[in-house]
């Protein structure tokens, strides 16, 4: 049981480890507001839908409803990121190298915010865990591969189904002409065009929404390993997730958006693709419903790969002049490198760790 928010605060006074631990994993959620969470209202921000300050406060009350309904309705997500990894017998070592996890993703975030490419922080941290594992066994023993293959599936479909349902949406616009001149496009904008600034910004609250859902899961199920460990547990079974956590997770997730959202927004809703109103709504929407499914299927995923793959089948339903194929291949080489980098990372800094604590 983690307790009341009063509980949890006492006991953070008296426990360095948890303070340390608490201290890394707000780290990772504010690094995910940076390069993560921004994704969710991109599309509107880019194409003029909504101003960037009232586009965060939007997206952080839609994140904190999707993180608080999902957890109460299917808390699966969380509950695969709590058990992807066994970190050993010892609940000291374990805490070692969650927080050796936990730094990598922080370094691999940060450098590649730097650059404004957007990379995906559920990833780094299924990767940092893995490794900080690898450490602590000297070896895959501790690596649960069923955990896994939810990962590696949720990679794939995540891709297939955000491209997949954008190209479509795409197709859709142009279909009878060429780009925004599409018969379709025409029509929708001819019947839905004063409302086209409503409904894009519904688009965006969705994804917020399953951001929420998905994301805010993953951080909530580090944190309460966390907590678990800090305690001396190696194990808890089933357990209430507490509302002040999902609190918490959408507050410090919606500060990194405004600290830091704003280059990646700029990057995946202007740079990659230049969108124009009616395609915003149709990557939001496709990218919502691919979320909503692999959420309720309970497969870890990330937001960037679902947003951006939608946008990118937009672009190619367009055209592949409508795309900076440079961007879109610093982002695939990206995504690409983030296991094995921040696996490298996780267990580098977990024997670093290991020697000095």
């Amino acid at each position: 049981m983690t307790g009341s928010f009063g509980g949890f605060i006492t006991a953070l006074s008296g426990n360095p480890p948890l303070q340390m631990t608490t201290l890394l994993i707000l780290g990772v959620i504010l690094v995910n507001g940076w390069t993560d969470a921004p994704n969710a209202i991109a599309s509107l921000v880019a194409t003029g839908g909504m101003e960037l300050k009232r586009a965060i406060r939007m997206a952080a009350f839609f994140n904190f409803a999707g993180l608080a309904l999902m957890t109460a309705c299917n808390s699966s997500v969380a509950f695969t990121i709590y058990h992807i990894a066994d970190f050993g017998d010892s609940p000291r070592e374990a805490l070692v190298a969650l927080c050796a996890a936990l730094t990598a993703i922080i370094v691999w975030s940060a450098a590649a915010w730097s650059f404004g490419i957007p990379t995906s922080e559920s990833h780094a941290l299924i990767a940092g865990l893995t490794g900080a594992s690898v450490s602590m066994y000297n070896g895959l023993a501790g690596i649960h591969g069923q955990e896994w293959g939810k990962v590696i599936y949720g990679l794939f479909l995540s891709c297939f189904f955000g491209f997949g349902l954008g190209w479509t949406g795409g197709k859709a616009l142009s279909w009878g002409g060429k780009g925004r001149f599409g018969i379709f496009q025409r029509r929708w904008r001819k019947k839905y065009g004063g409302w086209a600034g409503k409904i894009q910004i519904a688009g965006a609250a969705a994804m917020a929404f399953m951001h929420g859902a998905q994301d805010g899961q993953k951080f909530m199920g580090v944190f309460l390993m966390g907590i678990f460990l800090a305690k001396g547990e190696l194990t808890a079974g089933k357990f209430p997730i507490p509302f002040w956590m999902t609190a918490l997770c959408s507050i410090v997730m919606a500060a990194g958006t405004a600290i830091g959202g704003e280059r990646i927004i700029k990057t995946v809703g202007a740079d990659m693709v230049k969108l124009h109103r009616a395609q915003g709504v149709v990557s939001d929407g496709a990218a919502a419903a691919c979320l909503l499914f692999l959420s309720l299927a309970g497969i870890p995923v990330s937001t960037t790969h679902v947003k951006t793959t939608a946008i990118m089948g937009i672009g190619a339903a367009s055209g592949p002049e409508s795309m900076d194929m440079g961007i879109v291949k610093e982002m695939i080489l990206a995504w690409i490198i983030t296991f094995p980098c921040c696996c490298g990372i996780g267990y580098g800094v977990a024997e670093l760790f290991q020697k000095i604590i």
